[in-house]
């Protein structure tokens, strides 16, 4: 049985975290598995969005898998950290919109992968947080670093330093969650946000969230020519040409990501 398995309909990619009886923690052949799938998806021009959550109902993620950890020594501890880091931040550079679609407990690197994601929708009884500190660690794999750049680093440090979790409430409270549903309609909730957004022009949509990452830790007038320079890679797009075309003809556009 794969780790991690993907499936892809109507160019959206399903990413699942499978395995459920270890609340779908992380092993390093999981990361391994996991890194491929995002290599794959990162070069098929035909996914144009991505949903990552994890099988059964109890947990996205419940982060490193501690039975693992137990039996490593510390340059295995550095490469199984070195590894999560990367492939978290390989899922955050995706061209795809990435959404979260978070059934249960998403704790450590569980919340971390959550968080490199570009959208978060939780079900009700969902728990989450940065519990590192609580096992003499901390967050590895960009916690620290993404949580304070959402949430302001007063709460990201009250969140982190006391290990606390929280309800998918208090997570939407505080900015972290785009939406909190009924365990029933995650899925599906999810997956008619990808829909609505892969109506648009991919290479579009693709673009703007490459403005958005790479605009938002600069200066504005930098993030400018950023946003300038994503708008000159649409001009000569056939899907911009087909945009207008549908516009004047009065019908849904055929957009190809050409």
């Amino acid at each position: 049985m794969k780790k991690v398995e993907l499936e892809i309909s109507n160019h959206l990619a399903f990413i699942t975290i499978n395995r459920p009886d270890q609340l779908n923690c992380f092993d390093y052949e999981t990361l391994v598995q996991l890194e491929g799938i995002v290599e794959e998806i990162k070069l098929d021009k035909d996914v144009r969005a991505v949903l990552i959550t994890g099988a059964g109902d109890k947990a996205f993620s419940a982060g490193a898998d501690l039975k693992e950890r137990r039996t490593l020594g510390e340059k295995e501890v550095r490469r199984n950290v070195s590894k999560i880091r990367d492939v978290f931040t390989m899922i955050e550079e995706l061209p795809q919109p990435t959404i979260a679609a978070i059934n249960g407990y998403a704790l450590g690197g569980g919340f971390e992968l959550a968080l490199v994601c570009d959208f978060r929708y939780a079900v009700s009884d969902a728990k989450m947080g940065l519990t590192e500190v609580s096992w003499a660690i901390i967050p590895g794999a960009g916690g620290t670093q993404r949580l304070s750049r959402l949430i302001g680093t007063s709460r990201a440090k009250e969140l982190i330093l006391t290990a606390r979790k929280i309800d998918a409430k208090q997570a939407y409270d505080l900015g972290i969650l785009n939406r909190v549903v009924d365990k029933e309609d995650l899925i599906s909730s999810a997956v008619e946000l990808a829909e609505e957004i892969m109506k648009n022009g991919p290479l579009a949509v693709t673009q703007a969230k490459y403005a958005i990452n790479y605009g938002s830790n600069v200066d504005v007038k930098t993030g400018l020519a950023i946003e300038s320079k994503a708008y000159e890679v649409i001009i000569p797009t056939k899907d911009r040409v087909e945009a207008l075309e549908a516009f004047k003809e009065k019908r849904p556009a055929n957009f190809k990501g050409e």
